[in-house]
């Protein structure tokens, strides 16, 4: 392969199923949730040498741009692409698309989001490297994970026919994606399971950039003008006014979505290298040491008599779990959350509710 491999990091996320412990301020990429590097600092790490820190980018709000900085010494300045607001994953890519065209038209974007665990770097570099291959030929790769058991939260790839290998007879690893599927009920993901021809939707796409901005023109022509407005300003004294004026009123919606779905140019690289999203609390025994009940306790917590329970405690005093399985308790120190387990995705309602109530200094 000879193009070059851009790592562009979505770091603009929320992370409200993480509060108390993540807030406006410091969101879930910020925090240290799966070993002691925070997820967006272990996300840059975990590149080279398949990519090196001049050639990763970052994309994230205003809110947090300087904390990435902070965070990222090592990245030039140039390199954090700052959205003046949310609008989702299609004008985030595309976006980025037109920075990462302005240094190398045929470079491959290689889109990471800043809140995933991966637990074998070196194979999440392989498969990197085998969709950048696919990219390199002008199609939109993904990685699609192999699925451990029948996951109701995550999308899923179903299979198509297998793709001829490059420079090789015969077949290689990768296949078309015969289409994008939704999150099922679990009957339907235990029946995607048994069938062998799904794979989970990791997020994770590799594509030239010149690539995408085509396949986000003919997919969606409204997004693909606002960005060409934009990129005729690059340079100019009015880029940051036009971006300001321009990308508010681009539509919200995920790449996957906006792009993907309508898309015949999709691939995927079946993988697995110890992949979570680390989607809410429910999620850290997966990349966390447990005890031998399956119990996550961290800072001044005691868990006594109880299963499966996530006891996080770093307001400074101790939190004591007795007797009750399937529980996350969290203590902030100026906030605690309690909950099963099994509504650990439920937590943003909570987020909801304390907004509702103007309760700011707690969010």
């Amino acid at each position: 392969m000879t193009a070059k491999i851009y790592p562009v990091i979505m770091a603009g996320g929320s992370g409200t199923r993480f509060w108390p412990l993540s807030r406006k301020d410091r969101p879930k990429q910020f925090l240290p949730l799966a070993g002691d590097e925070p997820l967006l600092a272990a996300t840059v790490s975990r590149l080279p040498p398949l990519a090196r820190a001049k050639e990763t980018f970052v994309v994230c709000g205003p809110a947090h741009a300087a904390a990435a900085r902070r965070m990222l010494p090592k990245l030039p300045e140039q390199n954090f692409i700052v959205e003046p607001c949310a609008r989702n994953t299609a004008p985030c890519v595309g976006l980025a698309a037109l920075h990462v065209a302005r240094r190398d038209p045929r470079g491959i974007m290689a889109m990471l989001p800043a809140d995933h665990h991966i637990a074998r770097p070196g194979a999440f570099r392989d498969a990197i490297a085998a969709a950048a291959e696919l990219a390199e030929r002008g199609a939109i790769a993904t990685i699609g994970i192999k699925p451990s058991r029948p996951e109701t939260g995550y999308g899923y790839l179903k299979l198509g026919p297998r793709l001829a290998a490059r420079g090789r007879k015969g077949k290689g690893p990768a296949h078309k994606v015969e289409r994008f599927v939704e999150k099922p009920d679990l009957v339907t993901a235990a029946r995607y399971l048994a069938d062998g021809g799904y794979l989970w939707n990791s997020g994770i796409f590799a594509f030239r950039a010149d690539v995408i901005l085509e396949e986000i023109r003919r997919a969606m022509p409204v997004l693909g003008e606002q960005l060409d407005a934009i990129d005729a300003a690059f340079g100019k004294p009015s880029y940051k006014r036009t971006l300001s004026r321009i990308f508010p009123e681009c539509p919200s919606i995920s790449i996957d979505y906006g792009v993907m779905e309508k898309s015949k140019r999709i691939a995927v690289v079946p993988a697995d290298f110890g992949w979570s999203d680390v989607g809410s609390f429910a999620a850290l025994p997966d990349v966390r040491p447990t005890d031998r009940l399956g119990n996550v306790a961290e800072g001044d917590a005691v868990v006594v008599d109880a299963h499966n329970a996530i006891v996080i405690a770093r307001g400074g005093r101790p939190v004591a779990v007795v007797g009750i399985d399937d529980v996350v308790v969290v203590d902030a120190g100026d906030a605690v959350l309690v909950c099963r387990r099994d509504r650990a995705q439920d937590v943003r309602q909570a987020v909801e509710e304390l907004t509702r109530r103007g309760r700011d200094e707690v969010l």
